[in-house]
């Protein structure tokens, strides 16, 4: 039987509606998210300090939720600043560049380094660890600029961002906002991420390979003046401070084992979602920590606040736009109760919920049309190029579109994040390339149009496959 639904579901409904018209407007959500807040409050409450009161408490809900996410990514930035300015960065990859001999190694050895780097340090950091250092090596044995851009970008801001297996930022948003456990998303999400994965990286460099031959490859480069690496600019910041060849060996080899171990913890002591980040988030506290001192010895201790100052400011400026469209999207669910006490019908189960079972007594909805949907709603959600922002709202539509099919909650999550990420976290959106662009020197627009053709066909493929998961 299903349930009344009252003026607060069709407000929450129509604010929906709202956010994905400005979405494809390429327009910035926040204002219209705090309207929505305040209009939801006036209902619930039916007084205008309550209203007001909400925006701010919904904004606290949000970063409450969010604060492990915003903390891991602010240490691991943190850290990434140390290994850039030691030169550690360059001796970790310096035996993997070796192996680096032919335009097709170049492009996979450089994507997959980028993968397994992103993992722990989150795309943007990682492009600034290994790109400066790669990207010569790449060029001399004859692999395009652009080449080693859409390498480092499908292979670190695609696949690694979208499943996101290790800080858990991404699926602890979408799992959150769809009423889901993160495990049940992330393990949902494995095989979509996979497929994604292969179909969009083998047809860029089909295309690549295809384009260079036919003499219509176009290398898209800038000319950037007066620039300086980041190694060198590392030196000129420690001077001579610099560690010695021998430690930078050492702490080269450490780094990575340290990570590895915590890896091996979460799978030897079940270590999921909150629990596994902050494993990995001490272990890189521990790391800035020590080399700092190393580094920078009787300058050690202000350094140190200095870095994680550094690190803080990255997290909040990534996360500063989410945090009230996240507060929004969180009244879906349980916080609407929390923060504005009993005032959905008797027999409710959140807003989303209730929307899910209305739509389900009144539209024909399958698992197909659920998926093609789900991503379509991902794909525009990503489209204001922060990848981030939108994917609260895919997890609580994935939830209204599960509760009327009765199953797939967790693929039309994972669905929805993947989508959304691959479009807006940084592979077809202009501004979101940026890293990668700058970093090889090239145009963000070349790379966003040598990157659409093989984004839009794993999109396509992945939600094929994932008609057949849900």
């Amino acid at each position: 039987m299903g349930i009344e639904l009252a003026a607060i579901h069709y407000v929450y409904l129509v604010f929906i509606v709202f956010i994905l018209g400005l979405l494809i407007r390429r327009r910035d959500t926040t204002m219209i998210c705090v309207v929505g807040i305040f209009a939801l409050g006036l209902l619930a409450t039916n007084t205008l300090s309550g209203s007001v009161s909400g925006i701010f408490n919904s904004f606290v809900y949000a970063t409450k939720e969010l604060l492990g996410t915003i903390m891991i990514i602010s240490i691991i930035v943190a850290m990434s600043r140390i290994l850039i300015i030691t030169g550690i960065n360059e001796t970790m990859v310096a035996p993997l560049s070796r192996l680096i001999r032919t335009p097709s190694m170049a492009y996979w050895g450089i994507g997959i380094i980028m993968m397994v780097t992103s993992f722990f340090f989150w795309p943007s950091p990682a492009v600034a660890l290994i790109g400066a250092v790669l990207l010569p090596v790449a060029v001399r044995v004859g692999l395009p600029a652009l080449g080693a851009a859409m390498a480092m970008n499908l292979f670190g801001h695609g696949i690694a961002l979208s499943g996101d297996y290790i800080i858990q930022g991404a699926p602890k948003l979408t799992a959150d906002a769809a009423g889901l456990p993160v495990s049940s998303v992330m393990e949902a999400s494995v095989p979509l991420v996979i497929v994604m994965g292969l179909v969009t990286t083998v047809a860029a460099f089909w295309l690549m390979r295809r384009d260079q031959k036919n003499g219509t490859w176009r290398n898209g480069l800038v000319t950037v003046k007066g620039g300086s690496s980041l190694t060198e600019v590392g030196e000129q910041l420690i001077g001579p401070l610099l560690l010695s060849p021998r430690v930078k060996k050492t702490l080269a080899i450490v780094i990575p084992l340290l990570f590895l171990l915590d890896v091996v913890a979460m799978f030897v002591l079940k270590l999921q979602g909150g629990d596994a980040t902050a494993l990995v988030g001490g272990t890189a506290v521990l790391i800035l920590i020590a080399i700092t001192m190393l580094a920078h010895r009787n300058r050690g201790l202000e350094k140190i606040t200095s870095y994680l100052i550094e690190g803080f400011v990255f997290g909040f400026k990534v996360f500063g736009p989410v945090i009230p469209i996240a507060a929004f999207f969180y009244l879906g669910d349980s916080a609407f109760t929390e923060l504005f006490g009993k005032v959905l019908p008797e027999a409710s189960h959140g807003i989303v919920n209730d929307l899910g079972v209305a739509l389900a007594n009144h539209v024909p909805l399958n698992g197909a049309v659920g998926a093609v949907t789900m991503t379509i709603i991902g794909a525009i959600t990503g489209l204001d190029g922060s990848g981030f922002s939108g994917i609260s709202l895919a997890g609580s539509i994935a939830q209204l579109f599960a509760s009327a099919i009765h199953t797939g909650a967790a693929t039309l999550t994972a669905l929805g994040q993947v989508a959304a990420i691959w479009v807006g976290g940084g592979t077809l959106i202009p501004w979101a390339l940026i890293p990668a662009a700058a970093i090889c020197g090239v145009s963000p627009f070349e790379l966003a149009r040598r990157n659409l053709k093989p984004v839009l066909l794993g999109l396509a493929v992945t939600t094929i496959v994932a008609m057949f998961l849900v």
